[in-house]
């Protein structure tokens, strides 16, 4: 097998959302999904480590939108069309710098799944076998009887549903293709043995191999063509049409040029999904791909959900937040910053309006504009660059805690220069343990340090006409300047737009932005500074404007 180099400098990788179903508008648990990814995308490139993907799409067959599109009174076609242009218009909105869109109802999509079915049926792992359970049409999955529940429909006449959606079931019975699933316990176990990270975080990956030690009944892969047209007919039988499911995962191969010039990205593949869709990518998927004679992807990064003021969002109770609404009210940097900023992956988090205002507010328009703003205000800074550093006013000592120091700086100045040099590797390593969250929470307290800093000293009360002052008063801003550097080159990431300002304020040029050359307070250890005395760049006005109660 022709494969990706898994590791080294240079080598590519494929980032993937999952792709979104078509059945109706998208809210912010897709639009979660294509942050986090984005993030990661734009975290990468600026490491400069080598080619990067971001791929998402729309998954635009099956039952529910077979359904969805008679109730709207509409084709299956037209809706996907219309859908499918509504999550792009949202992504491009929120700045996700995807690459690849792909919507299964292409030809270069159809063509893989129809080549990808023959992989299975080559590799003897379908057999044709009468299949009977409850389905969810919602869902588009055959549920065990474990995981339903007893209710009353609206006529109070008892039925199913599902425990964990709440979505009725029906008993259904049809002759289906069937996959051989119990076959792949072993390979699934060494695979997952092999690669501890291959889930992330830890918490999911212990849920998988739970499932590997329970019942592994086969699956079906297809449904009766006289229940569902709406899908990809199975090559030499058109009475069935490949379930949805098969069709939807081999987006992340159709995307990579499969099966012709898959072998160039693939396995080097990370996959964001939510965790409601954790046994498709994490158990299916994955023994799908070793029946067809490919590697499993080399990480899937799992998230949890966004509940709206403690509820589970729901049509029903109207309260579906939408991402349009929260880009026109928070812009789309202050969308993208609480969600990543907030957002946990291991369990669901809460999301209402103050809580947005508040955050935003807090750490972007008064942390960190307020420092920009009274580090570079003509009033402190009247030759408007970026002051000298002078080492007998800040000198080098081996333990900042230990600093009695001969300068001007105290003990703090030292834990602080201490901080922010160990920031970036912070950030870094957060970044690939799929924990944004943290990266940003170590930021925003190192931003908390740099305005005690600027407090505690008090460069407006420093006169500028003494001559020593000065000094004092050039290294507080000097060391301010730096501190905001690096948060501004680190910010990149998640908040694209507030960190160019803030980079361009500093008058930081495009080729000095990347992280792999970041460096911090060069003259602190006797090093030049290529921005030391440096014009500023053009004063642009407020970082980030504060945000009223909506």
């Amino acid at each position: 097998l022709r494969r990706a180099a898994a590791t080294g400098p240079g080598r590519r990788l494929l980032l993937s959302t999952p792709i979104f179903y078509a059945n109706g508008p998208p809210h912010i648990g897709h639009l979660y999904s294509a942050l986090l990814a984005d993030a990661l995308l734009r975290h990468r490139r600026l490491r400069a480590a080598g080619p990067a993907r971001l791929c998402t799409g729309t998954d635009e067959h099956g039952l529910k939108i077979q359904q969805a599109a008679a109730a709207a009174g509409t084709s299956p076609a037209e809706l996907c069309e219309r859908v499918s242009g509504l999550f792009r218009q949202a992504l491009t909105q929120a700045g996700v710098s995807y690459t690849d869109f792909t919507r299964t109802s292409e030809p270069r999509h159809r063509r893989a799944v129809r080549h990808f079915w023959g992989a299975l049926r080559d590799g003897g792992v379908l057999y044709k076998g009468s299949y009977e359970g409850w389905y969810c049409t919602p869902e588009e999955s055959f549920l065990p009887e474990s995981q339903l529940a007893e209710r009353t429909d609206a006529q109070g006449r008892p039925c199913k549903v599902s425990v964990e959606t709440g979505h009725e079931v029906h008993w259904t019975k049809e002759e289906n293709y069937m996959f051989r699933l119990s076959a792949f316990r072993d390979p699934l176990q060494n695979w997952l043995r092999d690669n501890p990270r291959a889930i992330c975080p830890d918490p999911f990956y212990q849920r998988m191999l739970r499932w590997l030690d329970e019942d592994l009944p086969d699956l079906s892969v297809s449904r009766e063509r006289s229940r569902l047209q709406w899908g990809i007919p199975v090559p030499s039988d058109p009475t069935q049409t490949i379930y949805v499911w098969v069709d939807a995962l081999v987006n992340y191969l159709s995307v990579v040029g499969y099966p012709e010039s898959h072998g160039a990205w693939w396995p080097a593949v990370h996959h964001v999904v939510g965790k409601d869709i954790l046994k498709f990518h994490a158990l299916y998927w994955p023994a799908l791909l070793l029946a067809a004679g490919l590697d499993p992807p080399e990480r899937i990064l799992v998230h949890s959900h966004w509940t709206v003021r403690g509820q589970k969002m729901s049509k029903s109770l109207g309260n579906v937040v939408d991402p349009t609404v929260c880009v026109g009210q928070y812009g789309v940097d202050g969308f993208r910053y609480f969600l990543l900023r907030q957002g946990v992956p291991e369990r669901d988090c809460d999301y209402y309006d103050e809580k947005v205002v508040k955050l935003v507010n807090s750490e972007l328009a008064d942390a960190l504009g307020g420092l920009l703003n009274r580090s570079t205000a003509p009033s402190i800074n009247p030759s408007n660059t970026y002051p000298r550093f002078s080492e007998p006013c800040f000198p080098k000592v081996p333990d900042s805690r230990e600093a009695k120091g001969t300068g001007r700086a105290s003990a703090e100045d030292y834990e602080l220069v201490a901080a922010v040099a160990l920031l970036p590797a912070q950030v870094n390593s957060y970044f690939e343990g799929f924990q944004i969250y943290k990266a940003l929470e170590c930021i925003a307290q190192c931003v908390r340090q740099t305005n005690g800093f600027f407090q505690r000293h008090r460069p407006w009360k420093l006169d500028r006409r003494d001559a020593a002052e000065q000094l004092w008063l050039d290294t507080i801003l000097h060391v301010t300047l730096e501190c905001l550097r690096v948060y501004g080159t680190l910010l990149q990431p998640v908040v694209p737009h507030v960190a160019d300002k803030l980079l361009s304020r500093l008058a930081v040029g495009p080729a000095e932005r990347g992280l792999s050359g970041l460096t911090f307070l060069a003259r602190y250890d006797g090093k030049p500074c290529p921005f030391e005395g440096r014009q500023l760049g053009p004063d642009t006005g407020i970082l980030f404007h504060r945000l009223g109660k909506s």
